[in-house]
């Protein structure tokens, strides 16, 4: 009985030597903390929204609401049949034009990067509208033109047949002229372009990846999903939004967790319980699903959704797709953006404001420091000015650290003094 006690004595010291353990409030103080920040957002929003004219108070801004002197492109939603008439009257210009003794071509929106446009007023990336010839009678283009021609086709059975397929089942049905998926999945995007429509109006999926866990009941096709009682490795994000709906939530935040790792840490601790909130991750670098569900989840449950990543450039990197979309999907980043991301952490002032050991820190590379220095001449960093005196941080000490460096401190740190304290302070940019 007395070993007993005294291995609890041990625990409990060892648990309150936690470097900023003893500056931790009461969970129900926190609590009180966010419930009033909540209070404060939701405010500021209605006032905002008051500002605007009665006719659009509840309507976000969009593209078509501003007076750009650039002309972009944007795409929406289409019904099957409405993607079928557009391939079919592409196809039928086609072959007039092959009729006509001018061979044919297509005319593609450009994805390059000069073809990017940052928007402050959105703060996401759009697409401009220059577009590009793809002949068929090109040495440079014939083979990328006959790629186009074949997953346009391929597209139109599948509004035919009323079906989802994944990219990887589209890339199967003709390896030899693929050669390999991202030449597949590049053109699919290309078509999504030139149709005029989303990537899933194409009814073209990715493979799940991502996962959530915590305070939310959605249905999935008919099916109630609660995921709370999903176990720890939470529940798959549906890779076809369109059959998710009736989302319910009694979370006060949603955490988006840039790491499996650091995502099954918080998951088996329970943290959703002790803080209510949604915890989701795409595993990595953001896939469209995840994006779509964050989105999703943000615009009908009103929470403000808060990122904790890698303290890299590539962490940031990872967090900014999320919050301004790709220079790749800039097209489509109306419905892939989620608005207002907090940075909680890792932040690169963190490694010494929590004593990180210089053992658990990683010099940069070469690389990593580039890639800093090209995101400090990127406008969506540039508008905010936390982000850019963290990124000159990170670019002058040269040090990055991952999540798990905090469990340096112990396992549970993360969970038990770090996200609550970061909580408690309010401390996110």
């Amino acid at each position: 009985m007395a070993d007993k006690k005294k291995r609890k004595r041990s625990k409990d010291d060892q648990t309150e030597d936690l470097p900023f353990k003893s500056i931790l409030e009461s969970d129900d103080v926190i609590l009180k903390v966010l419930k009033s920040y909540i209070s404060s957002s939701l405010i500021a929003a209605a006032a905002g929204a008051g500002g605007a004219s009665s006719s659009s108070s509840s309507k976000p801004l969009t593209l078509a609401d501003l007076s750009l002197s650039t002309s972009c492109r944007e795409v929406a939603d289409l019904s099957l049949s409405s993607v079928q008439t557009a391939i079919e009257t592409v196809i039928v210009q086609i072959a007039r034009s092959i009729l006509a003794g001018d061979g044919f071509s297509f005319s593609v929106p450009s994805r390059a990067a000069s073809n990017q446009l940052y928007v402050p007023e959105l703060d996401r990336i759009v697409l401009k509208d220059k577009s590009t010839l793809r002949p068929f009678a090109s040495v440079s283009s014939v083979r990328k033109t006959t790629i186009t021609t074949r997953i346009l086709a391929l597209i139109h059975q599948l509004c035919l047949r009323n079906i989802h397929v994944t990219k990887r089942d589209l890339f199967y049905t003709d390896v030899k002229l693929f050669q390999d998926q991202t030449q597949s999945d590049a053109v699919l995007d290309d078509v999504s372009c030139m149709l005029g429509c989303t990537r899933s109006s194409l009814n073209v999926i990715a493979a799940e990846k991502g996962v959530v866990v915590g305070r939310l009941i959605f249905s999935d096709n008919g099916d109630m999903i609660d995921c709370t009682k999903m176990g720890m490795g939470g529940k798959a994000i549906p890779p076809n939004i369109d059959r998710v709906g009736d989302m319910q939530s009694d979370a006060m935040f949603i955490l988006l967790v840039e790491k499996d790792a650091a995502y099954i840490r918080l998951a088996e601790d329970r943290f959703y319980n002790r803080f209510p909130c949604i915890i989701v991750t795409a595993k990595g670098q953001p896939d469209v699903a995840t994006r779509l569900f964050l989105r999703k989840m943000k615009m009908e449950l009103k929470l403000p959704v808060l990122a904790l990543v890698d303290s890299d450039p590539y962490g940031l990197k990872i967090l900014s797709v999320y919050g301004c979309g790709s220079k790749n999907m800039s097209y489509d980043s109306a419905n892939l953006t989620t608005p207002d991301i907090k940075w909680l952490g890792i932040r690169p002032s963190d490694l010494d404001k929590y004593k990180i050991p210089e053992q658990c820190r990683l010099p940069m590379t070469e690389q990593d420091i580039k890639t800093g220095k090209d995101m400090l001449e990127e406008d969506f960093v540039k508008k905010n000015p936390g982000w850019v005196e963290e990124l000159n941080l990170m670019v002058k000490t040269k040090q990055k650290a991952e999540i798990q460096a905090l469990s340096s401190f112990g396992f549970q740190y993360l969970s038990e003094v770090y996200l609550p304290l970061k909580l408690q302070q309010q401390d996110w940019l």
